[in-house]
């Protein structure tokens, strides 16, 4: 339905922004480290250049907040900011092709800072849902509990809770025992 540095873009994001405490399940910050960092932009296949230090790991938990209110603004006001990110950070599309990526667009010079391409990346990828209407698809998860953000990726739109700490089934068994403890009472 998108194209794979779409999805990936989106789920970097959200994965980034779920680590901050209000977001994780452990209500902790789970991206404190040069370590979590390097976890990071390997796991989600960054590419350029990196420094590794500590700069670049507070410029990047920076992001988190100005990121979670950008997935989270109303689809009327997001082509604005999108376009604001692009214009700041002097967006310049371009096809690339590496790794198992195979053709994508980068709009950063690989030598730009992190903080930067994963900025623009998240921008890039939030025009794709803006021109297919479907800006919808970046939520908040539906636990009572949770702020996590999540990305719907769903042939239907239908995901309501993140993956980030069994919301689903948490909210699921907690209904259920509920029901079961309401037909329990007597009349």
């Amino acid at each position: 339905m998108f194209a794979a540095d779409t999805e990936a873009a989106l789920k970097a994001v959200a994965s980034l922004i779920n680590s901050l405490p209000d977001a994780s399940h452990t209500r902790t910050d789970e991206f404190t480290t040069v370590d979590d960092l390097r976890r990071y932009l390997d796991g989600w296949d960054y590419t350029g250049a990196r420094a590794g230090d500590e700069t670049e790991l507070e410029e990047v938990r920076s992001l988190r907040e100005p990121m979670r209110a950008l997935l989270t603004t109303c689809a009327g006001e997001l082509p604005g900011a999108v376009n604001t990110i692009l214009r700041d950070n002097e967006a310049v599309p371009q096809l690339v092709e590496h790794g198992q990526w195979g053709w994508h667009l980068h709009a950063t010079p690989g030598t730009a800072p992190v903080a930067v391409r994963i900025r623009v990346e998240t921008a890039m990828a939030l025009v794709d849902l803006i021109r297919r209407g479907e800006a919808e698809r970046v939520k908040v998860c539906a636990a009572t509990d949770c702020d996590a953000v999540l990305v719907d990726f769903s042939k239907n739109r239908s995901k309501r809770f993140c993956d980030v700490g069994n919301c689903g089934n948490r909210t699921n068994v907690t209904a259920y025992r509920a029901r079961k403890a309401d037909q329990a009472r007597p009349s």
